[in-house]
């Protein structure tokens, strides 16, 4: 039995190796076709490559400070930041960086982008965040053809409903957008990204805009608007306290003086008496001044904290890599779109000449 299992493999193997070569011949005798195929995936890969517009893509990267916890964390904490997870318990971090994509790719934090002054490379072009992608950022042509039925459905429903939902506004409600505005922010949202590396918590942030100027000028202002929030966001609580602060110590100082002027005034009216119920008086006012001072001393102290406390909590940012104009697009790569075309070009029409002809053949016997 085992004698003639080694007689058939032997057989099996010239079999399988008739078949590639058959393969192999067909491949060669097609080759006019094969190769045909592929100088016209170069022209529709040269096509494609020529319609997509070119895209300029600004990247910066921010080590942001971080509390104390994290420090103290220790070898532990490094190796629980290795695994992606956060250690050390809670963390005294109020937005972490973890939490900035979340930030960023927010509809309210987009919104604050509309009105962003920005000019193009030429220097010619002033204008907005919000018009650049309305009036300046061109599509390629099948985009067009792929949004004219939508386009033909918004003309017929416009000419029966009386809404002006594209109408213009000064003020712009994050809370409900209209289509047009609620476009733009999403169009924002896709053109910016932003990464946090969990071992070193350094934040990458890109952006990605057909124009190499304003996309750096759009990557610097995200990134001063992402420190601002974070600051703010962080600060609060101290801000409300240092303003409590602040109203005590004036409180605490009118009634420090108000007590000063009323006892020098009562010494000015009473020089001279030797009265005990003058003395006591006088003792009394004296206590008192007393008292609105030590309280405004200590309200004064507690100032000092308070803004000691905003100064401390107040994040700092170290920018490892600032923002530059790109020099050259990061998309689209034209030699890739080539080849891609060239190779499915060319797979086609191979796969057109091992199997497709046989198959339609088939199917015409079956027909007949």
């Amino acid at each position: 039995m085992t004698d003639e299992k080694n007689n058939l493999n032997p057989h099996d193997d010239e079999v399988q190796e008739i078949d590639l070569m058959d393969l192999a011949k067909k491949l060669w005798s097609a080759r006019r076709f094969i190769l045909k195929a592929a100088a016209y995936g170069i022209v529709v890969g040269l096509v494609v490559a020529f319609s997509i517009p070119r895209e300029y893509t600004t990247t910066i990267k921010l080590a942001p400070e971080l509390g104390d916890n994290k420090q103290a964390a220790g070898g532990l904490g490094a190796l629980a930041s290795m695994a992606g997870l956060n250690a050390g318990g809670a963390s005294k971090e109020a937005v972490t960086p973890q939490l900035y994509p979340d930030i960023v790719s927010s509809i309210p934090f987009a919104v604050e982008l509309f009105d962003v002054p920005v000019t193009d490379i030429s220097g010619k072009n002033h204008t907005t965040i919000r018009r650049f992608i309305e009036e300046d950022t061109s599509e390629p042509w099948w985009s067009t053809l792929k949004a004219l039925p939508g386009m033909a459905i918004g003309g017929v429903k416009s000419l029966f409903t009386d809404e002006d939902d594209e109408a213009a506004s000064d003020t712009i409600n994050a809370f409900r957008l209209s289509r047009r505005e609620a476009a733009v922010a999403g169009a924002i949202i896709e053109r910016i990204g932003i990464d946090v590396d969990n071992k070193t918590f350094v934040v990458t942030l890109s952006t990605t805009m057909q124009d190499p100027m304003v996309s750096a000028l759009l990557a610097d202002t995200v990134v001063e608007r992402l420190k601002t929030y974070v600051t703010e966001y962080r600060t609060s609580k101290a801000k409300e306290d240092l303003k409590y602060a602040e109203k005590l110590n004036e409180e605490a100082k009118a009634d420090y003086h108000k007590a000063q002027q009323t006892y020098a005034d009562y010494m000015d009216k009473n020089q001279g008496i030797v009265l005990r119920s003058a003395r006591t008086e006088q003792e009394r006012l004296q206590n008192e001044a007393a008292l609105a001072f030590n309280l405004y001393n200590a309200t004064a102290q507690r100032l000092q904290s308070a803004k000691a406390k905003v100064q401390e909590i107040t994040p700092v940012y170290a920018v490892v890599q600032p923002a530059s104009v790109p020099l050259t697009p990061s998309k689209p790569s034209k030699p890739m779109i080539i080849v891609v075309f060239v190779f499915l070009a060319a797979a086609g029409a191979s796969a057109w000449v091992l199997f497709g002809k046989n198959i339609v053949a088939d199917l015409k016997k079956q027909k007949n």
